[in-house]
């Protein structure tokens, strides 16, 4: 039985090409169709990319109080991302906008690149990302060929290791604080080089003490809140009548 006023506190393995909010905006509906509220506050605790999947905190009701504790608790990524080229959003959302020979780029080199960006760093957030300047978001900007610059913030790597196996393709594992970019992450390590780099893929895998293995896959939860909700059963009455 659920608890959807008094709070409820879902883990979402948030699928590819969902919005963060595509998430949200369907259990906020399938909850007012079927559970009859019309009135609820439903929350996601961290926003993830559309090309990003992974663990998603869904809060409802009173537990929308503890998104900003949630947020605040640090997360774990583990991802891909290509050497030589780069991308204006810093994924494969766009085309690739620069080419860079990676010839004579070595493990050596890419250590020593790598270790620069642990513990206490300055970043800067892409200009495709949802963060607001003047009321406008700043993708926004960026689609109109606006230039705008976003302030560098203060954030923390705990840590960030590189597998080189299938260079130069190189997975990755990110440990970091609230408002870390990883396409900034993947973005600046390429630069770091005086190469280029951008994300190919990217899944968030825990927050604070909350992991994906618990997450729920976002149709399983949706049927769930259905079949217990009023209108569902009445349905299934009015078929087996």
């Amino acid at each position: 039985m659920f608890h959807f006023e008094e709070g409820e506190v879902f883990l979402i393995d948030k699928p590819l090409d969902w919005t963060s909010f595509d998430a949200v905006n369907l259990i906020r509906s399938v909850i007012k169709r079927y559970h009859g509220i019309r009135k609820l506050k439903v929350g996601h605790a961290g926003t993830l990319d559309p090309l990003a999947t992974g663990l998603l905190i869904i809060c409802t009701g009173r537990m929308t109080k503890q998104i900003d504790n949630f947020q605040a608790q640090e997360k774990v990524y583990t991802g891909t991302l290509l050497l030589g080229q780069t991308t204006p959003t810093f994924d494969m959302e766009s085309e690739a906008d620069a080419f860079y020979p990676i010839d004579g780029i070595t493990i050596e080199m890419m250590e020593e690149a790598r270790k620069k960006f642990i513990g206490e760093i300055l970043q800067r957030p892409p200009k495709f990302s949802a963060i607001k300047i003047n009321g406008k978001r700043a993708f926004d900007y960026a689609r109109s060929d606006e230039e705008v610059t976003l302030k560098e913030r203060l954030i923390h790597i705990e840590d960030f290791k590189l597998d080189y196996t299938n260079f130069p393709k190189i997975d990755f594992k990110v440990k970091c604080s609230k408002g870390t970019y990883i396409r900034s992450l993947i973005n600046d390590f390429g630069k770091a080089l005086g190469n280029g780099a951008c994300l190919i893929s990217l899944r968030r895998t825990m927050i604070g003490d909350f992991s994906v293995e618990n997450a729920r896959k976002l149709e399983d939860l949706k049927r769930e809140i259905q079949e217990t909700g009023t209108e569902y059963r009445e349905e299934v009455y009015k078929q087996e009548a």
